[in-house]
């Protein structure tokens, strides 16, 4: 096992909701995907090693301390170096003007910009850029040429200009600069991405300040929409935050993460590619974004999942791409992976995989936009009908379940009850919203299906639900089943669930989503526990009235955050690493979901996702 790059939990997170950068806490760009979150990389040093392209500006002198923070409710970030010689800070920011201004669009300037801009705070300080774009995941070295002061790398389809007031100097198929910044003085560096065989606008680089005082002003005013100052006030918002950088603006569709292949567990290869939209994310993303008054972002991504899910539902996927693309082919990429951890996956083969479970959430998710008061098409309400004859007809089927295990189909308690439902909610639209469809005959279904689940999904002996039907162990999707308002989680069954669940998963304080050891999943066993999952049974202490036990499990969990707020998918907590891809949609809608269930905006969360 080679060593990482930096932890993950050293990273930050940029967006313009089109793409997404990592920059180190040592002030180096180790991923950037450009023009779309799923492109190809120009910077992907975090999979492999520098060779396959980097940005780096950082002090030549040493260096004592290193601090970093957004500023304010933005995704514009300021890390400060602490030299002997001086101080210097690195404001780097994603431009968001296109996306998040459409109607006032500057045709002046590229479509992507990455301003990085290095300002002098006390003394003075010597600075070293080095820059290293690598197209096509560090397949395709550049070449470079310099025209009007502007340094054009140029690979393939992709292209980068790079400028800056300060002498660039093209070596070795890289570009470096080195420069003193001194009190006062502002040095910065702009980087555009456009395609190879069209021109890019220039901008001029003392126009940097004036964009990223924009780019902050979009971030703050969207942010002002939530103005709660509770105990978690940050937590919360900066995972707010990061499910609006995690949006591709151009259709509201939501990404799980930004990045491919950052490993489950060191070295080995559970590593997956989550740079698509999953309908499993709809539920949690919309309903964490209504809870907090977000109804602009929760509408688009109602409008996108009625478009992505359009069409006869034996088609229907697990996940799409941005724009609602279907095919997700899967390979491997020649790279060394995070700390050795191989294969290095694009593309996602899980979106063959037939999981019952999605026809429930995206029936969820249609529930709670009407319960929040979304006018609902006549053409939406006939895809519903649509997906809930496909269960009617298919929730005897096994499936792949919610982990989209990689073992062969089974029948998965989670998957029934979200096939439950999704019957459920097609039933609540007729008879809360008078909608018109066979509502006795899918009465009968919702009752066979419930009936079914507490015979066959219930260990007897143990009087606790279980994994799947021919499977007594546990799993912590089961954690889910009050949430929906499948079973009250003080019924005797699910209270037994809770606890065993407490018992046997729950390892050094953190949930596991089973056990890995003994349950085939068609992987080597190994992983870190679930974020989402231990934020589940969060959840599941409050229905059950343990409020203690449950703010206590909440401080814990988003201690586990970095020191900007961010979480992975998943957590060590011997080693003290996030693990995963990161930051991950999943972990950040779970974390304000249960900060709600604390607060008094949980009683509301209950209500809407009990299907009443």
């Amino acid at each position: 096992m080679t060593d990482a790059p930096n932890p993950i939990e050293d990273y930050a997170f940029l967006s313009d909701m089109e793409s997404a950068a990592l920059i180190s806490l040592d002030g180096s760009v180790d991923w950037l995907c450009w023009p779309r979150f799923d492109s190809a990389s120009c910077f992907c040093s975090i999979l492999h090693d520098e060779s396959a392209g980097r940005w780096s500006i950082r002090p030549s002198d040493n260096v004592q301390t290193i601090e970093r923070r957004y500023r304010g409710d933005s995704l514009v970030l300021e890390t400060t170096f602490v030299c002997e010689s001086g101080t210097v800070s690195l404001i780097d920011c994603l431009v968001v003007e296109d996306a998040a201004f459409p109607d006032t669009k500057r045709s002046d300037l590229p479509e992507h910009l990455f301003v990085r801009l290095v300002e002098g705070i006390e003394g003075e300080v010597a600075m070293i850029m080095d820059y290293r774009p690598r197209f096509d995941y560090g397949s395709i070295v550049p070449w470079f040429r310099n025209h009007d002061g502007i340094i054009e790398a140029v690979g393939g389809r992709d292209a980068l200009d790079l400028s800056s007031p300060v002498e660039l100097e093209v070596a070795d198929s890289a570009v470096r600069a080195e420069f003193t910044v001194r009190a006062g003085q502002q040095v910065p560096f702009l980087v555009s991405y456009h395609p190879s065989h069209k021109a890019s606008p220039a901008v001029e680089p003392h126009r940097s300040m004036a964009l990223i005082e924009r780019t902050e002003e979009f971030w703050t005013d969207w942010a002002d929409t939530y103005s709660h100052e509770g105990p978690w006030r940050n937590e919360v918002m900066r995972s707010l935050l990061v499910l609006k950088g995690l949006t591709y603006a151009p259709t509201g569709g939501v990404v799980a993460a930004p990045t491919t292949s950052l490993p489950e567990q060191l070295g080995g290869p559970r590593n997956w590619d989550y740079r698509y939209c999953w309908l499993r994310d709809s539920t949690f993303t919309l309903d964490a974004l209504l809870d907090y008054g977000y109804t602009d972002s929760a509408a688009a991504w109602r409008d996108w999942l009625l478009r992505a899910v359009a069409g006869d539902p034996e088609d229907m996927q697990i996940m799409y791409g941005v724009l609602g693309e279907r095919r997700l082919h899967e390979y491997e990429l020649p790279l060394n992976g995070y700390a050795g951890s191989r294969p290095v996956r694009v593309g996602n083969a899980a979106h063959m995989q037939f999981q019952l479970d999605v026809y429930g959430e995206v029936m969820d998710s249609f529930h709670s936009a009407r319960r929040a008061g979304f006018e609902t098409p006549d053409h939406a309400w006939e895809i519903e009908k649509t997906i809930v004859e496909h269960v009617c007809a298919r929730w005897t089927d096994p499936d792949d379940g919610i982990w989209e295990v990689r073992s062969g189909p089974q029948h998965f308690v989670h998957s029934k009850v979200m096939a439950w439902v999704a019957v459920d909610r097609g039933i609540k639209a007729m008879e809360m919203f008078g909608a018109k469809g066979p509502l006795d005959r899918w009465r009968q279904t919702r009752k066979e299906i419930h009936a079914d689940v507490m015979a066959q999904g219930v260990d007897h002996d143990a009087q606790r639900f279980k994994r799947a039907y021919d499977s007594s162990e546990l799993d912590a999707s089961l954690l889910m089943l009050p949430f929906v308002g499948f079973v009250r989680a003080d019924d005797e069954v699910m209270r037994n669930t809770i606890e065993a669940i407490e018992r046997d998963l729950v390892i050094d304080g953190f949930v596991h989503r089973y056990r890995t050891e003994e349950v085939d999943d068609g992987l080597p066993p190994g992983e870190g526990t679930f974020l989402m999952c231990s934020f589940w049974l969060v959840d599941c202490l409050v229905l059950l009235g343990r409020q203690d036990e449950a703010e206590a499990m909440f401080e814990r969990l988003v201690a586990t955050s970095n020191d900007l707020y961010l979480l992975s998918e998943q957590y060590d907590p011997r080693t003290g690493r996030l693990l995963g891809n990161f930051p991950q949609a999943f972990s950040h809608v779970a974390l304000v979901t249960s900060a709600a269930a604390i607060s008094s905006v949980g009683e509301a969360r209950s209500m809407r996702r009990g299907g009443t």
